[in-house]
């Protein structure tokens, strides 16, 4: 293993998905790591909070008395996000960065409308420079072709956002984070999404996603909180390079979209879950392209480390 990137023990870790593929405001839990946001103002229920494929999150560390705050991520429509943010009274104006898992448009369709609520311009986007690459399209099981939305420099600048470009491991916020850069690929079973492409040198081919990134956070005592966009890469893949970047082995929290709806069960899904087991996390929280059937046999494996995670949910990993 290489040289370990310096990233800061904090207190508190909180993730507020302002955006996921469900939302269930009637569900109840027990854990303390949970709380179920809800739009009431005044003692009563205004609107509703929208979900749709797509993610997207606020992310507060604190050490001591210091509290910094960044977007990881910016969901897909135009404004459904947002929307979610007006519903919940957040306040952005405190987030200081952003960073990007990948390029793709369920990612970064409301970047606008989030930037804007943050009261800022030339906020500093964290992202590989692959995210620009283009175009890439998604090929149906008939062999028809549908391209994907192009992200592209113009639009991050058009949005506020001053692009930092991340090959590498990268801290963030005064090293009390960090962007992975791009994920090695070390399993065998995560092999991407075949019916996924992009053109390179206008050439097209299997997306490579090397653009397909995730945060790392480090829980004073408890170890560390890995949160994927996608995990195109593979989300074992993902662990096991945020654990090589910092050094540190134990895994307090694994969540994230883990890429695999429609993945096979006994090629991809089973080797999977062994694999997130075999890290010991306290906490395993599936969202966003994770797939209903998956997440399902997650929970069932482990039950007891399980989180439902949904639009609106606010998650504290504490030391």
């Amino acid at each position: 293993m290489g040289e370990t990137l310096d990233i800061k023990a904090v207190d508190r870790v909180e993730i507020l998905t302002l955006q996921d593929n469900t939302i269930d405001m009637l569900q109840q839990d027990n854990s303390p790591v949970i709380q179920r946001a809800m739009p009431v103002v005044d003692g009563e229920m205004k609107n509703s909070i929208l979900a749709e494929h797509g993610f997207a999150s606020m992310v507060t560390v604190s050490l001591g008395d210091a509290s910094r705050s960044m977007l990881f991520d910016f969901g897909y429509s135009a404004h459904g996000a947002a929307f979610n943010v007006d519903a919940l009274g957040v306040d952005l104006s405190r987030v200081e960065a952003a960073a990007l898992s990948h390029g793709h448009l369920d990612h970064i369709g409301g970047m606008e409308a989030l930037v804007e609520k943050t009261g800022k311009r030339d906020l500093p986007l964290v992202v590989h420079p692959a995210a620009f690459r283009g175009p890439r399209f998604l090929k149906t099981p008939s062999g028809a072709r549908i391209n994907l939305p192009r992200f592209s420099r113009e639009k991050a600048a058009a949005a506020g956002l001053a692009v930092v470009d991340s090959e590498t491991p990268t801290p963030m916020l005064d090293h009390m984070a960090a962007f992975l850069g791009r994920i090695p690929r070390a399993t065998e079973f995560e092999q991407g999404a075949p019916n996924l492409f992009c053109e390179i040198d206008g050439k097209a081919q299997q997306d490579p996603f090397d653009d397909d990134s995730a945060m790392v956070f480090n829980v004073r005592g408890k170890g560390l909180v890995v949160l994927s966009g996608c995990a195109h890469s593979g989300i074992v893949n993902t662990v096991i390079h945020a654990r090589q970047v910092t050094g540190i082995d134990t895994v307090m929290a694994i969540m994230g979209g883990f890429h695999l709806a429609n993945a096979d069960v006994d090629q991809v899904v089973q080797p999977t879950i062994d694999a997130l087991n075999a890290f010991n996390p306290t906490y395993i929280v599936p969202t966003h392209c994770t797939g209903r059937r998956a997440v399902q046999r997650i929970e069932t494996a482990m039950p007891k480390r399980f989180i439902l995670n949904m639009a609106g949910t606010r998650l504290t990993f504490s030391a």
